[in-house]
């Protein structure tokens, strides 16, 4: 039984471990800057709990201790899904982004991280009963360990957090420690039932909390590669009901306006309406980045303003956004309308048949605390313009600051684009302010002739005239992306 406990502590340092990242996402992101605070806190709790373990083992060999130390890494569990909101929140725009990834890493991952690596050396003392066989002892509970982590990563990754949600997840894991403690020793039964009992209150609690919230039409939702929230929102400005998509602590990616689903109800999404302007006899368009898929319901509903008929290719990684979008934004099938759940990248380098497309529209940098790096480099670029027909224009999202501090992502994005289209042109949404962080709108032109950035229609002229003439790039601005040198999440630190 000892080595069932073993194992199963070894799934769990996994599951919380990549549980993690998606209970940090709502508040601090998913950038590499989170990623590497979990494994770095969580390598350093093993490691002093290895240490700590093997010293305590040796005064005290006794299965009875190892179950409790078990059953306190069951109240830790319980704790990271009791406190994880309320620390979050408190946390987030008190410190930057570094210091708040690691001051949550901290208290909510090292005491269970540190109290499930004390079980390892723990459990090789307790089976340690000849020393000419200890070297083969301990290799086998670790590697019984380690074969646990894997399970838990497997599960985890490739199912468990979509099946049942992150809080669900952590719970049970806390579940599975009580399970493993019951393993290590048979005794205490009162100790591990009423931590079992605990949990199951906390269970229960957090059911009727998440039931209230989605009686509110708040829903917070797990998909395979994400946690998303909707909900419901007002435009203090104008009184329209809205409901948002947010994949991080940003703000919305996507929103509908409830009384007219196919309007364009974020700002920057509008000035996807340019594709027209300067292409007007779309043929096919691609869109890397669907989300709650607003433009592309835009496109299809208003065809005349975009050739005629046009056929749309949408590539969103995520299938589980999709279909939050069909349940929750109005996204319906419609002729010539294609969904494609891929990695942008890959669906560029697989599917995208060169001279293919009139107008490409990047919406994949939706927040500036997760940005997909392979995404914003010269060789993405040039996948772009070999998808593009001889006319083709790309028309990026990228949110940054056009000037000061906050604009090394802008600037890198710029030099990027420039280093393979001939024209690039930017559009400012808060002009007024060029130093605040804001969406920019990137138009690159694959033919060498000048772009027209004027136009006749009321519409189209308000948005060419947030034109922005950028400064001269300089020799310490930051280099063109490329695939083996892109440290966008480090040009948004400062963000």
């Amino acid at each position: 039984m000892l080595e069932i406990a073993v194992f199963l502590c070894g799934a769990v340092v996994m599951v919380l471990e990549l549980a993690g990242s998606r209970v940090l996402a709502p508040f601090l992101g998913t950038s590499i800057i989170v990623w590497t605070s979990l494994i770095g806190v969580v390598l350093g709790s093993l490691s002093i709990g290895y240490w700590w373990g093997g010293r305590i083992a040796d005064k005290r060999p006794e299965a009875k201790l190892l179950s409790r130390i078990i059953l306190l890494a069951a109240v830790a569990t319980l704790l990271i899904a009791g406190l994880k909101g309320f620390l979050l929140s408190f946390l987030q725009n008190r410190a930057g982004l570094t210091a708040a990834t690691l001051a949550a890493t901290v208290m909510l991952f090292v005491p269970v991280s540190v109290l499930l690596g004390m079980v390892s050396p723990f459990a090789v003392r307790l089976r340690m009963d000849d020393a000419k066989k200890s070297g083969r002892t301990a290799g086998n509970l670790y590697a019984l360990s380690t074969v646990g982590s894997i399970a838990g990563t497997f599960a985890a990754g490739f199912w468990l957090t979509a099946a049942i949600g992150t809080t669900n997840l952590v719970l049970c894991m806390a579940g599975v420690l009580v399970a493993a403690a019951f393993c290590a020793h048979k005794g205490d039964l009162s100790a591990k039932l009423a931590v079992a009992a605990l949990i199951g209150f906390a269970t229960l609690g957090l059911a009727t909390y998440d039931k209230q919230l989605n009686q509110a039409d708040i829903h917070d939702l797990d998909t395979p590669y994400q946690r998303v929230l909707v909900y419901n929102a007002r435009n203090t400005e104008t009184g329209e009901r809205l409901r948002m998509l947010s994949t991080g602590p940003e703000g919305s990616q996507s929103a509908v306006d409830l009384s007219d689903p196919t309007r364009l109800a974020l700002p920057y999404t509008r000035y996807y309406r340019l594709a027209g302007h300067f292409r007007p006899d779309i043929k096919r368009m691609l869109m890397l980045g669907g989300g709650g898929c607003s433009f592309p319901k835009y496109a299809m509903s208003r065809p005349d303003e975009f050739g005629g008929r046009p056929r749309m290719d949408v590539v969103e990684i995520d299938p589980g956004v999709t279909d939050i979008a069909k349940q929750y934004f109005g996204l319906k099938a419609v002729p010539g309308l294609a969904l494609h759940h891929d990695d942008a990248r890959r669906f560029l380098n697989r599917e995208a048949a060169p001279g293919s497309y009139q107008v490409a529209l990047v919406d994949v940098f939706t927040s500036h605390l997760s940005v997909p790096f392979h995404l914003a480099t010269k060789e993405t670029a040039q996948a772009l313009s070999r998808a593009l027909d001889a006319d083709g224009v790309v028309l990026v999202n990228c949110i940054s600051a056009p000037e000061g501090p906050k604009s090394r992502f802008y600037r890198a994005l710029l030099a990027t684009y420039r280093s393979v289209f001939p024209h690039v042109e930017s559009f400012l949404l808060e002009p007024e302010d060029p130093q605040s962080l804001q969406n920019i709108i990137l138009a690159a032109f694959k033919s060498p002739a000048a772009p027209r950035l004027t136009s006749q229609n009321p519409e189209y002229a308000a948005m060419l005239a947030m034109h922005y003439q950028p400064p001269a790039l300089t020799p310490s601005d930051p280099p063109v992306l490329t695939d083996d040198f892109a440290p966008v999440d480090h040009y948004l630190l400062n963000l």
